[in-house]
C-alpha cells in the first residue's frame, strides 16, 4: 500500500514556526513515528509553499494506479483554494481516499480560518489532533482500503 502525505504552505517549518499553536515537534519526526507505526506501507512525503506544485502533485497521483489514500494538510490554502479543492475532488473521483488534515481547531481560530473550502470533498476532515491528526488519517486510509 502506498500513502502520499502532503503538506501546503508554511508547513515546511512546523516545529519553528508558533510552536505554541503549532507545537515543537517537525514533520520528519511525525513522519518517522507513521512510518514505524505502519511498516509494511510505502509513504511518500510532498510538501510545498505553491498552489500549482501541490495541484499537480495530486493529479499525478490520482492517474497513477499505486496510490491509496492521501494525508492532506493544505495548510492555508485550504481556506482559499478553489483550484486546490478541484483537484482534490478529481483524485477522490479517480479513487483515491482522501483526508483532509487541520493541526489546530481552525473553527475557534480566526474567523477566516472557519471556512474549510476541502472538507466536503474529501473523505474525511480530521481537524485540532495536532501530530495525531496525521496518524489517525494513516489509520483511515488503510481501514478504507480493506
Amino acid at each position: 500500500m502506498k500513502i502520499a502525505i502532503i503538506n501546503g504552505p508554511n508547513l515546511n517549518l512546523l516545529g519553528k514556526r508558533n510552536p505554541q499553536v503549532y507545537g515543537t515537534t517537525t514533520m520528519e519526526q511525525i513522519i518517522v513515528e507513521i512510518q514505524r507505526q505502519w511498516p509494511g506501507t510505502h509513504f511518500v512525503y510532498f510538501q510545498s509553499n505553491h498552489e500549482g506544485d501541490l495541484i499537480d502533485r495530486i493529479q499525478g497521483l490520482a492517474e497513477e494506479d499505486e496510490c491509496t489514500g492521501i494525508v492532506l494538510n493544505a495548510g492555508g490554502f485550504a481556506h482559499t483554494s478553489v483550484a486546490l479543492r478541484d483537484a482534490v475532488e478529481y483524485a477522490k473521483e479517480q479513487g483515491l481516499t482522501i483526508v483532509n488534515t487541520h493541526l489546530t481547531n481552525i473553527r475557534t481560530r480566526e474567523a477566516f480560518r472557519h471556512q474549510d473550502l476541502l472538507e466536503d470533498v474529501c473523505s474525511k476532515t480530521i481537524i485540532g489532533h495536532g501530530k495525531e491528526g496525521y496518524k489517525e488519517a494513516v489509520e483511515y486510509i488503510t481501514h478504507a482500503a480493506h
